[in-house]
């Protein structure tokens, strides 16, 4: 069984770590060359807490149905992409003698589609996916990686307004701190594989960013990468979601600093304490001593609050963007309903129900 299965196919690439690092606008002025496809990701990671119910994968029927899921799923993404249709038994003749993942299905909805568009790179912006860097590189040796790096006092500020992973700042630097570190380990194991940058920079310098991010991958630097307004998708998802309300314009240089207006000193100071060594690392100066570290019943009260904040984000979702509120409902139910079936074809006992992980009721960035 070959190990190999992206060879002589557009180059695959993916963006990490963590959501609400400027990605859409990177993805959106590089869709502007021909020679490269990013489409509107899956976040397969939320359909991570189904895969041990499908059972073992070298049975034809559990793999076909975990196909058919996957191209389910992507019928149901808030973007569509355009211009493909997939066919469950066709994908399922292609690499169905090839190692059997998830991971490798996901990149095959994303190859064909790329190479649809005759693009010489596949980039996929499920950032969380990171965390199965060593798997989709056992299975796409050619894989590079987009590493985007951002202040964590913004990003974890951005994260706690989205409906994305928690709604508290403690559990949000929880989850950014295990994407970076995450990242740290392909920089270390595969260096040649990652290219670096700081969001920051992007904003400050659009075009010095843009051309290095296309040497990277190799392909052209365009002038029309700079003149967002001319993206038909930019103008499509901004009026889709109030998360990507501002990727239709030119990023704001001092938005950089807004954190300082939406988080709370002591807030700033967590963040601080747990990212310190990466602040230092990418240049971000601290304000504050940077000594309050996460403690357990730090965390047991950010739960608490987590849990109310997304109640009411659900809610207030639902009243002031009812289109942007029934899409993500949609993939949520979607999910739910999958595991339902699964759940029931596969006869769990009342004890596997307990400890069969749910899906997140969450879409993205």
């Amino acid at each position: 069984m070959s190990i190999t299965s992206d060879a002589g196919r557009p180059l695959p690439a993916l963006m990490i770590p963590l959501r609400r690092c400027g990605s859409h606008a990177l993805r959106l002025r590089l869709n502007f060359s021909r020679e490269f496809y990013s489409p509107y990701p899956l976040h397969i990671v939320d359909f991570m807490p189904l895969l041990p119910l499908y059972g073992d994968l070298s049975d034809d029927r559990a793999y076909f149905q975990l196909i058919v899921d996957v191209v389910g799923l992507q019928t149901v993404s808030m973007v569509k992409w355009p211009n493909v249709v997939f066919d469950p038994v066709e994908i399922f003749e292609a690499i169905g003698d090839r190692p059997r993942s998830v991971h490798q299905v996901v990149w095959e909805l994303l190859l064909r589609a790329g190479e649809h568009s005759q693009a010489k790179v596949v980039m996929d912006k499920s950032l969380d996916s990171v965390h199965y860097a060593d798997e989709l590189l056992t299975l796409f040796p050619r894989l590079r990686f987009l590493n985007v790096v951002r202040d964590p006092r913004a990003q974890v500020a951005s994260i706690n307004r989205a409906i994305l992973h928690d709604f508290d700042t403690v559990l949000n630097v929880r989850t950014w701190l295990a994407a970076y570190q995450a990242a740290d380990r392909l920089l270390v194991h595969h260096p040649d594989k990652v290219l670096t940058i700081r969001y920051e920079d992007f904003l400050a310098d659009q075009q010095a960013i843009l051309r290095q991010v296309c040497d990277f991958f190799g392909i052209s630097f365009l002038p029309q990468m700079l003149d967002i307004r001319s993206s038909a998708e930019a103008a499509q998802i901004s009026q889709l979601s109030a998360l990507w309300s501002s990727n239709h314009f030119p990023p704001i240089a001092a938005h950089a600093d807004k954190f300082r207006q939406q988080l709370s000193m002591r807030e700033i100071e967590i963040i601080e304490t747990g990212c310190r060594d990466y602040m230092q690392r990418y240049g971000y100066p601290m304000l504050t001593p940077a000594q309050l570290p996460i403690t357990e019943e730090l965390a047991a009260a950010a739960e608490a609050h987590s849990s109310r904040a997304r109640q009411h984000a659900w809610d207030d979702l639902k009243r002031d963007n009812y289109r942007d509120y029934i899409l993500r409902q949609g993939r949520a139910d979607y999910l739910a309903g999958l595991r339902q079936r699964l759940l029931r074809n596969a006869a769990i006992s009342p004890t596997g129900l307990a400890e069969a992980p749910a899906a997140r009721m969450a879409d993205t960035h």
